[in-house]
């Protein structure tokens, strides 16, 4: 009890999700370098596949590694879990991560770490809408509706002649995943009611993982073996990523209610525009007005919709 008060409390929240959205935001420039190390092309979609599915394998492994050491014991799948397992890897892995590699391989850095900062708008949606967990206000559709102002601005480019630029393929893709991300948020929250949150991460992860090399080796894809230890320590990191991120992340929403963590997500695009930038080269991309304008809009956003004093609507 006294773990659950502690993971309740402002400061602890604020640190835990903010080492999230580092994680987070440092994957889209990763990514992108993957792809270049391991010499997969932008449009070799069944090479993404495998190589994200890598990724998310190692870290389920390391997940359960880490976890069964902490407890002394072999952390294995609970009795009647596998169905939930199942559905929070098609969500959370599967659709979620073939849509954002995908997606990424179509756009730049900086515009899929704007759009999937968007994923805190789709949960309060979600989350009021469809599951009913939570009450929609005022102050919720105007965040969203300043956030998805923020992504329609984004794709805009300014000149002689104003240009709107949206590709399914690109920011369609990413924009689906980050629908997905919503949904496995609260997935977690709903079945770590009656599962440990650490295990259906880690086997949610070597399934979906699993299922994304088996589907990519199918298909035809494949990975160049590189002798640099480098490329091999990057794709550790990435599995870290997500090891570390969706498994604290997923215990702070156990804990907490899902608008109270979903404040912090702003930081993601920020984090993910600032790295970008930094690994990416993308700097003229980054500083761009309408980038920014969107940036701000999409922080502002979710910050309204998370804010306090909000009012009820009547329904």
């Amino acid at each position: 009890m006294e773990k659950r008060n502690r993971l309740t409390e402002l400061p602890v929240v604020f640190l835990l999700a903010m080492l999230c959205c580092f994680l987070w935001g440092s994957a889209t420039p990763s990514i992108k370098i993957g792809y270049q190390i391991f010499g997969i092309e932008n449009s070799d979609t069944v090479s993404i596949i495998l190589f994200a599915g890598l990724r998310f394998f190692l870290a389920g492994i390391l997940i359960i590694i880490v976890q069964s050491i902490m407890e002394g014991r072999f952390i294995k799948p609970e009795k009647g879990s596998f169905p939930s397992i199942f559905k929070l890897s098609l969500a959370q892995t599967m659709v979620q991560y073939f849509c954002f590699y995908v997606g990424l391989a179509h756009t730049s850095g900086v515009a899929g770490t704007i759009i999937s900062g968007a994923s805190g708008f789709f949960s309060i949606i979600i989350v009021s809408i469809f599951f009913r967990m939570e009450s929609l206000t005022v102050r919720k559709i105007a965040g969203c509706i300043m956030g998805f102002a923020g992504l329609v601005i984004m794709n805009v480019t300014f000149g002689e002649h104003t240009v709107f630029s949206f590709s399914f393929l690109g920011e369609g893709l990413v924009l689906l995943s980050t629908i997905s991300l919503a949904l496995s948020g609260i997935l977690v929250k709903n079945y770590s009611k009656k599962f440990n949150v650490v295990m259906l991460s880690g086997y949610q992860f070597i399934l979906g993982g699993f299922v994304m090399i088996v589907a990519g080796f199918a298909l035809g894809g494949r990975i160049d073996l590189v002798p640099q230890f480098s490329a091999y320590i990057l794709l550790l990191y990435m599995a870290l990523i997500s090891a570390v991120a969706y498994t604290v992340w997923g215990i702070l929403m156990k804990n907490n209610p899902v608008s109270r963590v979903s404040i912090f997500s702003f930081m993601t695009p920020l984090f993910g525009v600032l790295l970008s930038a930094i690994f990416l080269g993308e700097v003229d991309q980054a500083l761009q007005i309408n980038k920014l304008i969107a940036l701000i809009l999409v922080s502002a956003g979710i910050y309204i919709v998370n804010g306090t004093g909000e009012r009820k609507l009547s329904h």
